[in-house]
């Protein structure tokens, strides 16, 4: 059960996802990023009106919790958003790895309204040449020698 101050951010989350909604800007999603109980970071679904596939809510909304915290992870934060995040903002949540995730409808929901993404967890699980779209793996030495400058270099930010 979520406390009143939890169930707000939620609900700011859905109210983004009808001000995105509503404003032609993409579909019916919404996201905030919360570090102690201050709204760090929030979005909605903007694809169609940036032509850009990856911007779901949550990828807007790390983008700007990410920026204003000037870190690449984070840490302490959670993340509330209007739907269960699709496989994409799934991974992207992980690689930034948020406290925890806080969402309202879920996958089964979104796939009652044509946002089904049934098909990407499919694919995710078949062996690569099975897949509807070809991924070919061509081995290059330069590629590798990145690699071993990447393995070598003192300095790297690990993440």
């Amino acid at each position: 059960m979520l406390t009143e101050k939890e169930r707000k951010f939620l609900e700011r989350a859905i109210e983004l996802a009808r001000e995105g909604m509503s404003n032609g800007r993409g579909g019916p999603f919404g996201c905030v990023i919360v570090r102690n109980d201050q709204i760090v970071g929030e979005g909605y679904n903007m694809v169609a009106s940036t032509n850009d596939p990856t911007a779901h809510a949550e990828v807007v909304a790390i983008r700007d919790a990410c920026k204003n915290l000037n870190a690449f992870q984070l840490s302490g934060c959670d993340v509330y958003t209007s739907c269960e995040p699709c496989p994409m903002c799934l991974g992207a949540i992980y690689w930034a790895r948020p406290e925890r995730v806080i969402y309202a409808n879920t996958k089964d929901d979104a796939a009652a309204i044509d946002f089904d993404d049934k098909f990407i967890y499919k694919e995710i699980n078949k062996d690569m040449p099975k897949r509807e779209i070809p991924f070919i793996h061509e081995p290059h030495p330069l590629a590798l020698e990145i690699f071993d400058d990447w393995r070598r270099m003192e300095d790297r930010t690990r993440y």
